[in-house]
């Protein structure tokens, strides 16, 4: 896979990580996996830089596309969004949790096409599955937040919880 931007030990030149003091990172990870323990926000407010447009992720390259409620393709990186948790959408487990992850997907790419953003490291680079941590957010709020406040998703806790 090659980038089109420059790869640096913390992540891409273009990522700013931005760790404000109300921001709480619990270092315990449970079966490899990063824990959140309070919603992010980002100090710098209108400091977001990254744009793209984005579409459902389909058949053939995935460069700007959006997976699900939680996962998203930026310039051809897959990035798990950290600070939320949203439900499955392939397979669901149960009816409910297929429409959640539908609203959820769909909720995601409108939010991802609203504007600028910025893409906030985390002190994980990656998860166990080769996915890129980071917090998105828009002028210093998280879109993951949003997805929350609406109920289609909530603050990552580490594991698997169940939706159904």
């Amino acid at each position: 896979m090659s980038y089109s931007r420059k790869r640096t030990a913390s992540g891409f030149s273009g990522f700013k990580p931005i760790l404000p003091l109300t921001l709480v990172l619990s270092a315990a990870t449970f079966w490899g996996v990063w824990t959140l323990s309070a919603p992010a926000t980002n100090a710098a407010t209108g400091s977001d830089a990254e744009r793209a447009s984005f579409s459902l992720c389909g058949e053939g390259p995935r460069v700007n596309c959006v997976v699900d409620g939680d996962t998203l393709y930026y310039l051809g990186v897959k990035i798990r969004i950290a600070d939320i948790d949203t439900p499955e959408t392939n397979p669901p487990r149960c009816a409910e949790e297929g429409r959640l992850g539908n609203a959820a997907t769909q909720r995601l790419l409108q939010l991802a096409n609203a504007g600028p953003f910025t893409l906030q490291s985390i002190e994980r680079d990656e998860d166990r599955y080769g996915r890129k941590l980071r917090v998105l957010t828009r002028k210093g709020e998280s879109l993951g937040g949003v997805l929350v406040a609406e109920g289609l998703a909530r603050w990552y806790q580490g594991g698997r919880r169940p939706w159904c």
